[in-house]
């Protein structure tokens, strides 16, 4: 979409670098159109894409060209929009519940496990169809991957699909050590909070074949006046591997009506665009149709210059 612009990458240290994630792709076309350009200019490592958009179609042709310059994963889906089938209790109107209601509903033990697993094979065959490959990471819209319970069927649904013969994706461990997270000073109550709800998903990962990282960063309260700020904090005290999820976007009609995250997403493509992540990025090496990343070999960790 844009020519590339090599002069203005972000140092990278080769199998080394922080590993930072745009969230949301495919959500609306200024948003996967920001990612886009992003990648090409090499100022992010990773996206993470919305099978259950209905831009995911004509949007994952963008993402398959972009596998060169990125890791290419799944963004789980279970509280905006709707499923890609039917889910009779836990979307009997077609609309996935919000984030509050799973939650609570995950914190009691009262979610629809069966229906929840059949979507989320739905949306992880979505992006092998489109993509033509498996996803290189998987993490979560609102991080329901990990979740109590939901951790459970997701772990069960990967299981299923990725044999010893198929590379395992990263899955995304959203929580932090409380020490590291107060360092940084931002955000601190909501990323303990987030902290919590997904206390054990990484050993269950692990447990069950799959990488994750280990230190994560990038729970802001969204003000659109802070970003210089909260991207400099996101790599103060990082893990041994350390993921930073970030969310850019062009604002459109769409974005308005069905996120309330708007300005802080352009803000957060200038500030990228302009100067780059404060720290060395991860990026793959790969062609575009290469094989799935290897991550016992590919990352080996931060590489903060």
């Amino acid at each position: 979409m844009t020519s590339r612009a090599e002069d203005r990458k972000p140092r990278v240290r080769p199998g080394g670098g922080v590993l930072l994630v745009a969230d949301d792709f495919a959500m609306t076309n200024g948003v996967s159109r920001a990612i886009i350009e992003l990648a090409e200019a090499g100022r992010i490592s990773a996206t993470s894409a919305m099978t259950t958009s209905a831009h995911w179609p004509s949007h994952a042709t963008w993402l398959a060209r972009a596998r060169g310059d990125i890791s290419a994963g799944l963004h789980l889906n279970l509280t905006l929009g709707s499923p890609l089938g039917a889910m009779g209790q836990f979307a009997p109107d077609r609309r996935f519940p919000g984030i509050g209601v799973l939650t609570a509903a995950a914190l009691r033990g009262t979610i629809e496990r069966d229906e929840i697993k059949a979507e989320i094979a739905r949306q992880l065959a979505a992006f092998e169809a489109e993509v033509g490959f498996p996803p290189d990471h998987i993490d979560g819209h609102q991080h329901v991957h990990a979740l109590p319970g939901i951790r459970d069927v997701v772990l069960e649904v990967l299981a299923q699909r990725f044999s010893e013969s198929r590379t395992p994706p990263l899955l995304r461990d959203p929580g932090d050590v409380p020490s590291r997270t107060l360092m940084r000073r931002r955000g601190a109550v909501k990323a303990m909070t987030l902290a919590w709800l997904s206390r054990g998903f990484a050993r269950a990962a692990l447990a069950a074949g799959f990488p994750c990282n280990s230190g994560f960063s990038g729970v802001t309260d969204f003000n659109e006046r802070q970003v210089d700020v909260d991207f400099a904090a996101a790599v103060r005290s990082p893990g041994a591997q350390h993921l930073v999820m970030c969310h850019p976007g062009f604002v459109d009609e769409e974005l308005e009506r069905i996120d309330p995250v708007t300005l802080r997403r352009q803000r957060e493509f200038d500030v990228l665009m302009r100067e780059g992540f404060p720290a060395a990025i991860w990026r793959p090496q790969r062609r575009a149709l290469g094989e799935p990343i290897d991550w016992t070999a590919a990352w080996t960790g931060t590489a903060l210059e």
